[in-house]
């Protein structure tokens, strides 16, 4: 078991298994994974990954260890710190339930609140056309974090509208086939083929842009800094 002061998203890729999480001196609670999960271990608790299945599980994570690290430079502070967050984690029963908020607002992607997503790749997901026609997306908050995600999915023949921003975001293509092109201001633009089970990245400022060429929409799980409920650099 391991536990530490950074955040962490995971999204099991293969496999099925489970997670135990608790407090120090709390109850275990059980989070359930396969193929498709999204979950978020709270912050400083005790985990532990078991695969029940027959096959090896994978899962990704994406964590904010870098910047933690890089504040605290102290890796024992980090690993060892004894402080329980309770206002995100105290050993609720049914804390790892797929229950959520939806959350509606004007002209901004919709936001869905949980703790636990038991597949990314059916969740129902809202109408937001602000980079794409006919696009669909989804946000999600999980445990109380400052780390975020999103999934999106845009049409056959469809391109998602060039951006950048800040470093950090790492998508996974779930559905679909096509390109990104990839470029910083001034300088070549580089084309990358993905199909799924893909992983892209771009760098801090580099402009991105999503190409569905394939026979089914494009669905892709972005996992990013960014918290919409838990703002940073407001304080």
């Amino acid at each position: 078991p391991q536990k530490h002061l950074y955040e962490e998203m995971i999204v099991i890729l293969e496999g099925e298994g489970h997670t135990d999480i608790w407090n120090e001196g709390g109850d275990k609670v059980t989070c359930r994974w396969k193929a498709g999960t999204l979950f978020a271990v709270p912050l400083n608790a005790w985990h532990r990954h078991a695969n029940s299945g027959e096959k090896p599980a994978r899962y990704l994570a994406v964590t904010d260890a870098p910047p933690v690290i890089d504040l605290f430079h102290n890796n024992d502070f980090i690993a060892n710190n004894p402080f329980i967050f309770t206002d995100r984690f105290n050993g609720e029963a049914d804390y790892f339930s797929s229950r959520g908020k939806l959350i509606l607002e004007t002209e901004k992607e919709k936001m869905w609140i949980s703790n636990y997503i038991p597949n990314v790749e059916d969740f129902q997901l809202q109408d937001f056309e602000a980079r794409a026609k006919g696009g669909k997306s989804i946000r999600f908050e999980l445990s109380g974090n400052t780390m975020a995600s999103h999934i999106s999915e845009f049409e056959v023949g469809v391109y998602k509208k060039a951006h950048r921003h800040a470093p950090g975001a790492h998508i996974l293509i779930l559905e679909g086939e096509g390109y990104t092109l990839l470029w910083h201001e001034g300088q070549p633009i580089k084309r990358f083929d993905w199909q799924r089970g893909s992983f892209i990245v771009p760098g801090r400022d580099q402009f991105h842009q999503h190409f569905n060429t394939g026979k089914i929409p494009a669905r892709y799980l972005a996992l990013r800094w960014g918290s919409q409920m838990h703002l940073t650099g407001k304080h």
